[in-house]
C-alpha cells in the first residue's frame, strides 16, 4: 500500500553564503509568519511562487536558519482564502481586449465584467515592476492567452489578464496582457509609508466603477 500523503518538506538552496531560498506550498503563509515575527539574522523575506528568498545578515548562524525555518513550518497550515485583508479595486470597465475577452469566453460584455468582479482573487506574489501583483483565482473561462506581440506602451491604471493571472500595471511599461478595464488607484508610490498597498496573502476584488 502506498505511504500515507504527509505535509511536503521545504526544499531549500543557497545563492552564495547571505541568502536562502525556500520551496514549499506553505510559503506565503510562511512570508506572513516571518513578517509578524521576524527570525534572527534574517533581514528580509523576498516571495514568489511557492517560494521565499530570505536576506541573511552575513554575520547569521547559516546552519541554523533551515532548522528554524522547519519549526516555523511545522507550526503552520494552509489559510483558505488567503492570509490578509481585502482590497476592493474599482474598475472603469471598457480596455482595447474587453470585447475580445468576453467573447474568448462565451459570455457578453456585461457577463464577462460581472464574472471578473465575482472571482476570488488573491496576491500570490509580486513581481515584474514595483507594486506589479500577480492576482490567482481566475476561473478556466476567465484565464486569457497573452498578446502574441506585447505593447510597447501599456498606461498606468491598467487592469490585465494574462495567463492564469490578473494584474493592474502600476506605471507605464511594456506588456503582453489583455486590458480589460483601469482603475485609478495608485500601487506604487514612495512618498507613502507603505508604497506598495498589497502584499502576498491580500484578497482582491474587483468593482465596477463608472
Amino acid at each position: 500500500m502506498p505511504a500515507p500523503s504527509g505535509p511536503q518538506l521545504p526544499i531549500f538552496e543557497w545563492l552564495g553564503d547571505a541568502a536562502l531560498t525556500v520551496r514549499t506550498p506553505l510559503a506565503r503563509e510562511l512570508y506572513a509568519s516571518l513578517r509578524a515575527q521576524p527570525l534572527r539574522g534574517v533581514q528580509e523575506a523576498v516571495p514568489a511562487l511557492d517560494l521565499l528568498t530570505l536576506l541573511l545578515d552575513r554575520s547569521t548562524d547559516g546552519e541554523a536558519v533551515p532548522e528554524a525555518v522547519r519549526a516555523r513550518l511545522a507550526a503552520l497550515h494552509p489559510a483558505p482564502g488567503g492570509t490578509g485583508r481585502t482590497l476592493v479595486v474599482p474598475v472603469t470597465f471598457g480596455g482595447p481586449d474587453l470585447d475580445w475577452c468576453a467573447a474568448h469566453a462565451g459570455l457578453s460584455r456585461a457577463g464577462f465584467v460581472g464574472a471578473l468582479c465575482a472571482a476570488p482573487l488573491e496576491v500570490a506574489f509580486l513581481g515584474f515592476t514595483p507594486g506589479f501583483a500577480f492576482l490567482t483565482g481566475l476561473p478556466t473561462e476567465l484565464q486569457m492567452p497573452r498578446l502574441d506581440t506585447p505593447r510597447e506602451r501599456v498606461p498606468a491604471g491598467s487592469v490585465a489578464l494574462g495567463g492564469p493571472w490578473a494584474g493592474v500595471y502600476p506605471r507605464e511599461t511594456p506588456g503582453g496582457w489583455r486590458l480589460v478595464g483601469r482603475t485609478a488607484l495608485n500601487f506604487f508610490d514612495l512618498s507613502r509609508a507603505a508604497p506598495v498597498p498589497w502584499q502576498p496573502g491580500d484578497r482582491v476584488r474587483f468593482e465596477v466603477r463608472a
